[in-house]
Formats: structure tokens, sequence, C-alpha cells
């Protein structure tokens, strides 16, 4: 008798590497739990490059489908989270070069997308209200900060990346990415970034559905490659 699968849920606390092994042996389905775990990352660093969410989920897509294809590459000279951030990173300035996107102010690139659910059931209207306002400010600011500071801002301070990595991701030198973080800090706006704090942290989220909708295209993806 056939055992029933284990739980993705039970998989939530693997390693990255453990996880990577099984599916390289051939545990295919647990390349969802790395998704899950990651889409937050990679979402924030892809659109901190592209400044548009459609782009930014395109991006997320192929990141993800070629580090499937290229998974017993990964040496564990580096984190995984290291790794797969570089090959999304890679893909986003890929297609700036190839110039498949419009340049957009910062105004433009976040118009529409109401930034509202990150709102907390726990406080009241108003709180709710300030608060949505006061990260739409950030996401703003963020934004609108030069191509150089903003992916090395998003990385380490809304990611908390160490200066490592950062580094490893966007092959600069540390004395680069502390100048270049040094110098976005310092172009936020002080009435941002204070009054927000630990906020910073809820930007640029990336909730649920959308969270289902890029698994469930990669996967398909992944399972329309192994058939040909």
């Amino acid at each position: 008798m056939t055992a029933a699968p284990v739980p993705i849920a039970n998989f939530a606390k693997v390693s990255d590497e453990e996880l990577v092994s099984r599916v390289l042996a051939g545990d295919t389905g647990l390349f969802e739990i790395i998704m899950r775990r990651y889409n937050q990352l990679l979402y924030r660093v892809s659109r901190s490059i592209l400044r548009n969410d459609g782009e930014a989920e395109d991006v997320m897509q192929d990141a993800y489908v070629r580090a499937y294809e290229h998974l017993g590459q990964f040496a564990g000279k580096s984190e995984f989270r290291t790794w797969l951030t570089r090959i999304a990173v890679h893909e986003a300035l890929a297609r700036v070069r190839r110039g498949k996107r419009f340049e957009h102010s910062a105004v433009d690139a976040i118009g529409g997308d109401s930034m509202d659910l990150f709102a907390s059931s726990q406080r009241n209207p108003e709180r709710q209200v300030a608060d949505a306002e006061l990260r739409h400010l950030l996401e703003q600011s963020i934004l609108a900060l030069p191509d150089p500071y903003r992916c090395v801002y998003m990385l380490r301070d809304v990611e908390q990346m160490s200066i490592e990595e950062v580094c490893s991701v966007l092959d600069l030198t540390e004395s680069t990415v502390k100048v270049r973080l040094h110098r976005a800090r310092r172009a936020l706006r002080k009435m941002i970034v204070g009054r927000t704090g630990e906020q910073a942290l809820c930007a640029f989220a990336f909730e649920a559905p959308r969270c289902d909708r890029v698994v469930a295209s990669v996967l398909a993806r992944i399972s329309a490659g192994a058939q040909l």
C-alpha cells in the first residue's frame, strides 16, 4: 500500500538545503515551499528594480523557473536565498536592458495600488488610515530613490539582508554597498523614517492571492517543461 504524501505544511521548518536535496531527488512538489518562502523577498527586489507590479511578478516566475532548471548547480557556497535572489536580480536587470518596460515616475509606478492591505484589524479606523498613508509615503520615497540606491536599501533595510549578502547579490564591494545605503537612508525624508520604524518591514507586501497565483503559474510551467 502506497504511503500518503506528507503534507506540505509539515516541511515549513525544513532547511533550504534539505528542500533542495529532496527536490533534486525527485520530490519536486516541495519546490512550492521554496517559492512560498521567498515570494516576498523576490517581489520586493524585483519591484525595486522594475518599479512595476506586473513586471515584478513576471520576473519572479522567470527566476523561479530558471532556479528550478539549474537547481543542481546550487553549490552551497552561499545561502540559498542569496543564490536565488541573484537570479531574480539578473532577470530583472536583463528585462530593463531589453527595454521591455516604460519609464515611470515613482508616483506612476504605484498608481492604482492602494496598499490598503496593510491595515491592522486591531487598530481603529483612524489609525489604520494614518498607517496606510505612512506606508504609502514610504513606498513612494523608496521608489523615488536613484536606481543605484534603491535596490541596496530594499535588500538591506527592508529585507534585512546582511551587508555581505547584499554584496554577493549585487556584485558590489562592501564599501560601495555601505556608501549607497548611507545615501539612500539620507535621501529618505526623516519624517517618514522616524514615524514608520518597523513598518518598513511591511512595505511592498506580497499578499496570499498573488502568492498563490505565482506558485500555480510556476508549477504549471515546470510541469509543462517536464513533459517536453
